[in-house]
């Protein structure tokens, strides 16, 4: 027996032996170093994974790993939250030892710092939602533009139109949403808020015009309230704009065209000191296709200071713009060609005047155990005058229906965000926690009575000091290599004091509102991830809304509207980039408003309208087919209706149900360039039970190109096929020379600008 033992022992042994030289000979050795892009620093705790298999291992505080593979081919992945995946395949020898590097790219917690190709750039294992994604400066660079406010237009989906002059914000559409000049869609550039609560004109009011496209390094945008940084406004959604900290040679650029259309643009940097100094004046001139000629007369200008970088550095950027014009607004349709023509006016003295300056400074902090600093302080003045007549002689026969909105403030704000990675916790985990503050000082928001621009009575004149104050918490964890879940929790505080000229119009107020946030993400498989999202959010209605007791243009008794108003947004949706050269996303969403409760700027009080629901599917396309031509092609369909209370209809005025934007572009930056951008409007009621409708539209601009040495030139061709269909149309009643006293409903329309041209000449230096 004891025998027996010794040779079953023997026999083990000689198994054991076996069996471990074949695992010898059927492995491999893995050893490597995870740096970061730009910096070369090892970085710690990142998950190195091969993937389709279990084998995995986590660098040390030197970013190495070693890890036994299976001979053959391989694919090794590193990720960590904060940085963008990144892949390299490798040929495994039995027995042998294979070294690799990888290289990640920072994140920096928000895609603006991603290093980009704009559109091209993959998002798969970076981005949290379908819906979320960048665009750069070569697209914009290629697109030709009518106004510098549809730099906008690169978000799939988003609209941008104009029914006044060129001096007022733009008309802004987004997932079924009118969102007038601003409310609801959130807009920031080097980190200042640009909408204005609490407006003469309209809550969240949205002025881009000051924008000056060549300096617009990228567009970092998302859709729906499920980001727990995102506050105010940001229900449809929000756009990060970042201008480049430098350019790489001066720019000297002239541009005229049709309708006595000028335009000029200079810009260098130098190096100063440690840093570099951005220096950029734009103007423009136009008086446009209208009878009366708009007079339009533009500045803007950017002087900006940068050192260190993107992740270890300071940014200082001031902003200053002053715009003046006279506006052709929307005409009534039974005025044409009766009275006027499309391009006529009824009251040639609307128009206005405005302006903002602002300071900020952001700074910026990395360290090697991969904590972030960011903090951002801003100050900003503004003013705006702005002259409307909408209902002509309606309301005042003799001296017609004219009024001033006015506003003047100053407004400051600081943001701050701290990220570091947390172990213990899946195989990566990201934890951040903000704060941001913002008092708005309004010295005087007022709505008055004109007449060819001078006052002749005052319908309410307020003083304002509103102040908001929120702070957020977000953890991002990788629990697998095809888990991700992102949850986050935000809160904010509003105090309003108004000042009435109307004692009982004064009064202060003040609220809160909690909004949890939810995100997963699964895969990626075959570079293709699937995400499923949902949040609460919010907007806040004007300060003079919230305690108001006295409607001041009737007299009569109103309630006053909830300071914050809840929304809620839920999506499902994927991104791919399986096929090479093609990112592709598709996203079904749902957005809800308790309710849309406004301060109506044009008449001075407040209008309630009901809550709604708007559902939806996106489905955006860039693809990049030879290394010379581009191709876009975005789609999104919406289904936009009240949910209680209407009883003529369920219909949401202006809501857009179909948009499908395109564009081709070929060519090369140092060679010839061509392109084709499309947009294509679908029909949308203008009133809630749909018996009146805007017609469908669709538009065309092209550009042609070339570039010789250090100069230059293009031309862009607007409006191609010379559509004559309508930017914006709205049905309301109105009264021309005449008419009844009781007015007569119509339709009221602003006519997109006839073709026209526009002939560029740039010069680097």
């Amino acid at each position: 027996m004891p025998s027996l033992l010794r040779r079953l022992a023997r026999l083990t042994a000689l198994l054991a032996l076996l069996a471990g030289a074949a695992s010898a000979q059927s492995t491999g050795r893995l050893v490597g170093t995870v740096t970061e892009a730009g910096t070369a620093r090892p970085l710690a705790d990142v998950n190195v994974a091969l993937v389709g298999s279990d084998r995995g291992a986590v660098t040390d505080a030197d970013g190495r790993f070693d890890l036994d593979v299976p001979v053959g081919t391989v694919t090794l992945r590193a990720s960590s939250v904060g940085y963008s995946d990144a892949d390299e395949t490798l040929t495994v020898r039995a027995g042998e030892t294979t070294r690799v590097v990888l290289v990640l790219v920072s994140t920096d917690a928000d895609l603006g710092e991603v290093v980009v190709e704009g559109r091209l750039t993959n998002l798969v294992g970076v981005a949290n939602a379908a819906s979320s994604g960048l665009v750069g400066q070569a697209q914009i660079a290629v697109r030709p533009l009518l106004r510098v406010g549809e730099v906008l237009e690169t978000v799939p989906g988003a609209i941008v139109t104009q029914h006044s002059g060129s001096g007022k914000a733009n008309q802004f559409f987004l997932r079924g949403f009118n969102l007038d000049h601003g409310t609801d869609f959130a807009a920031s550039v080097d980190g200042v808020p640009m909408n204005l609560p609490t407006h003469a004109h309209g809550q969240g009011y949205l002025d881009l015009n000051f924008l000056i496209p060549e300096l617009v390094e990228t567009v970092a945008f998302e859709k729906g309230p499920q980001n727990a940084a995102a506050g105010d406004f940001a229900t449809a959604g929000r756009a990060e704009i970042r201008l480049v900290r430098r350019l790489d040679a001066g720019l000297a650029e002239a541009e005229a065209g049709s309708d006595d259309f000028v335009a000029a643009l200079v810009a260098d940097s130098w190096r100063l000191g440690r840093g570099d100094l951005l220096v950029a004046l734009r103007g423009q001139y136009t008086d446009g296709p209208w009878v009366q000629p708009e007079n339009g007369t533009l500045a803007s200008g950017v002087l900006k200071y940068s050192t260190g970088s993107t992740r270890n550095g300071l940014e200082v950027t001031a902003m200053g713009y002053h715009n003046d014009w006279t506006a052709t607004d929307q005409i009534a349709r039974r005025a044409v060609p009766g009275l006027v023509t499309r391009f006529g006016t009824l009251d040639a003295t609307n128009g206005g005047t405005t302006g903002r300056y602002t300071l900020a400074g952001t700074w910026r902090r990395s360290t090697d155990a991969g904590q972030r600093t960011r903090a951002t302080a801003y100050a900003a003045a503004y003013h705006l005058n702005l002259f409307s007549n909408f209902t002509y002689f309606l309301d005042d026969p003799d001296q017609g229906d004219q009024f001033e909105q006015a506003d003047r403030r100053a407004y400051a704000g600081a943001d701050v965000a701290h990220s570091w990675r947390m172990g213990g916790i899946g195989r990566a985990s990201e934890t951040t926690v903000g704060a941001d503050l913002r008092h708005d000082q309004i010295f005087g928001v007022g709505l008055f009575r004109t007449s060819a621009r001078e006052r002749v009575g005052t319908v309410r004149d307020d003083e304002v000091a509103q102040t908001r104050g929120g702070a957020y918490v977000s953890n991002e964890t990788r629990w697998t290599e095809w888990l991700r879940t992102t949850l986050g929790l935000r809160g904010d505080v509003y105090a309003f004091d108004v000042t009435s000229d109307r004692e009982v119009n004064s009064g202060g107020e003040t609220a809160f509102i909690a909004s949890p946030k939810v995100g997963l993400a699964l895969g990626p498989w075959a570079e293709t991830e699937v995400y499923l999202n949902a949040g609460l959010g919010f907007h806040s209605n004007d300060a003079r809304g919230t305690v108001i007791a006295v409607d001041p243009a009737t007299g009569e008794a109103v309630d006053p509207v909830d300071p914050l108003v809840r929304t809620r947004g839920a999506e499902v949706g994927a991104r791919t980039a399986a096929v090479d050269g093609l990112q592709s996303t598709v996203a079904l969403w749902a957005l809800e408003l308790e309710s849309e409760l406004v301060f109506v700027g044009d008449a001075g009080g407040t209008e309630p309208s009901d809550a709604s629901r708007h559902v939806g599917v996106e489905w955006t396309n860039f693809y990049r087919a030879t290394d010379w031509l581009q191709l876009a092609l975005d789609v999104a369909l919406t289904r936009s209706r009240y949910t209680a209370g209407e009883s003529d209809g369920d219909r949401i005025e202006n809501s857009i149900g179909r948009v499908v934007t395109g564009g081709v572009y070929a060519g090369r930056p140092d060679g010839w360039i061509a392109s084709l951008q499309v947009r294509h409007l679908g029909p949308r009621p203008l009133t809630a039970d749909g018996a009146f409708q805007a017609e469908a539209s669709t538009l065309v601009n092209a550009r042609v190109g070339t570039t010789l040495g250090p100069v230059a030139v293009a031309l862009d061709v607007l409006n191609l096929l010379d559509s004559d269909a309508a930017d914006v149309s709205y049905l309301y009643t109105s009264r021309l020379p005449g008419e009844p006293a009781a007015g007569v409903e119509d339709v009221h329309f602003h006519p997109v600008l006839p073709r026209s041209a526009r002939l560029s000449a740039a010069l680097r230096f």
